[in-house]
């Protein structure tokens, strides 16, 4: 055999080997990242609901108590048009629920009935058992979807005089005109207050699989939701909305392969009005998003694709900061019963 043929067959066989090669790091650069598995011993005891125990101090798993006061929960003369309800004697529980209204809205807007417990002295939605000594109705002036409209106003006063009607109850309503003004004016201060912020982290390279975005930020503390492709950063108080979302393509989660569903950016936000000051939700948003993008092998952008600098979110925390105490001079502190009722 000639040196020109086994030339040839050298060259042919490193061409092949790098043929082989180029496949396999395609091959490997194409297939989602997965999830790490854990073989365990023994059993190992789950944290404490609503305390996630996050590694690494990317987030601190201890918050601190809430000192924001809370208003009482229910109507309130600050984000609500009222009408009380005059009676002659205590009504039961059992009639006040009988006349409520079968929906508890007018138009877009939250409408709710409260009695007087003759019992506590307290205002509530009426209870079988208990007696009433007065009622109240109440309307929302304003939500997201924009202020109390005349229309919305009258479907009000319709539904709080049936009630009235049912129980021989006596209604006084306010003005309209000067209800829809106040509706107004608290819309314009909460548009000019609102504030839902988003990070979207983009894989630099590997995609990544259900099972590996679910086991990065489990370790942060986050939680399956209801909703598939759905995380949540739970809050510290029981009932309150979750301090964080992070979501994902449903698609890829409900995949019936999920280790072969590609997810190549999971978007990471924040309904500032919602949660609590104390919280700190915006230092722990931040502090997920780089543990995630450091974890993940991915890069912070906003909805446009831009890098986000770590001296932008100085800016934006700076912000915040300013919105918290606008919201707390209005009595709507973010978090605060009357904000989540207000922003929603």
């Amino acid at each position: 055999m000639s040196s020109f043929t086994i030339g040839l067959g050298v060259l042919g066989g490193v061409v092949l080997a790098g043929v082989v090669g180029w496949n396999a790091w395609t091959t490997r650069r194409l297939t989602p990242r997965q999830a790490e598995t854990v073989e365990r011993t023994e059993p190992v005891e789950a944290p404490p609901p609503q305390e996630p125990v996050l590694d690494d101090g990317a987030l601190m798993a201890t918050v601190p108590p809430l000192p924001v006061p809370e208003r009482r929960p229910g109507l309130d003369a600050l984000v609500d048009a009222l009408a009380p309800i005059a009676v002659e004697a205590p009504i039961p529980g059992e009639a006040a629920i009988a006349a409520l209204p079968a929906t508890r809205r007018a138009g877009s807007k939250p409408f709710a009935i409260e009695g007087l417990n003759e019992s506590t002295n307290h205002w509530e939605t009426p209870h079988a058992g208990e007696r009433y000594v007065a009622f109240q109705a109440g309307v929302q002036l304003a939500n997201r979807l924009g202020a109390l409209n005349e229309i919305e106003f009258s479907e009000f006063v319709m539904k709080t005089q049936a009630f009235a009607d049912a129980i021989n109850g006596l209604a006084e309503f306010p003005e309209m005109l000067h209800e829809v003004g106040r509706a107004r004016e608290l819309d314009q201060f909460a548009g000019g207050h609102d504030a839902q912020l988003g990070f979207t982290l983009r894989a630099r390279q590997a995609a990544w699989s259900p099972g590996y975005v679910h086991q990065n930020a489990s370790r942060l503390g986050f939680v399956s939701g209801a909703i598939p492709g759905r995380m949540v950063l739970p809050a510290s108080q029981p009932g309150h909305p979750p301090i964080l979302v992070l979501t994902f393509d449903t698609q890829a989660a409900l995949a019936e392969d999920p280790t072969q569903a590609a997810i190549r950016e999971v978007t990471l936000s924040l309904d500032v009005p919602q949660v609590h000051r104390a919280e700190q939700p915006f230092l722990r948003m931040r502090d997920a998003a780089m543990a995630l993008a450091e974890g993940m092998d991915g890069v912070i952008t906003d909805d446009n694709g831009q890098v986000i600098r770590p001296e932008a979110l100085d800016v934006i925390g700076a912000d915040l900061e300013r919105l918290y105490d606008m919201l707390e001079s209005r009595d709507l502190a973010a978090g605060s019963s009357l904000a989540r009722r207000l922003f929603s």
